[in-house]
């Protein structure tokens, strides 16, 4: 499986971006889908996540209300749309895929198989 990332860059603070997350490669597709973000200096941070084949979709309170994950009918692409974006909301942002599909699992890092490359999103004030 590979998982390519893409859509960061600068935004002012109230603005929006979408980041985008090709995936490629054999997936079994009853596995957890998540974003994860990485600012500088601090551990990667779980942002939303669901299992590909639906079933739960959870989001990390900071951004609850303003992010939406989601993914395209033909589960090539994962998607995620960040509204009223915050000078805090400034991280690498990271695409992950996990072969399984356990709520438990889904907000840690360490349960993910695949990750992608990583897209900068800045959040100017």
């Amino acid at each position: 499986v590979q998982l390519q990332a893409s859509g960061g860059g600068l935004v002012e603070a109230g603005g929006s971006l979408r980041l985008s997350c090709g995936v490629s490669g054999r997936t079994n597709g009853g596995g957890n889908m998540a974003w994860f973000r990485q600012a500088p200096g601090k551990e990667r941070d779980f942002v939303a996540g669901f299992r590909w084949n639906g079933g739960y979709t959870y989001y990390t309170d900071s951004v609850k209300g303003r992010f939406t994950i989601s993914r395209d009918n033909a589960k090539t692409t994962l998607y995620l749309q960040m509204n009223s974006l915050k000078p805090e909301d400034t991280a690498v942002y990271y695409c992950a895929a996990a072969t399984r599909g356990i709520l438990s699992t889904l907000r840690t890092a360490p349960a993910y198989d695949y990750w992608g490359q990583g897209t900068l999103v800045t959040v100017s004030s």
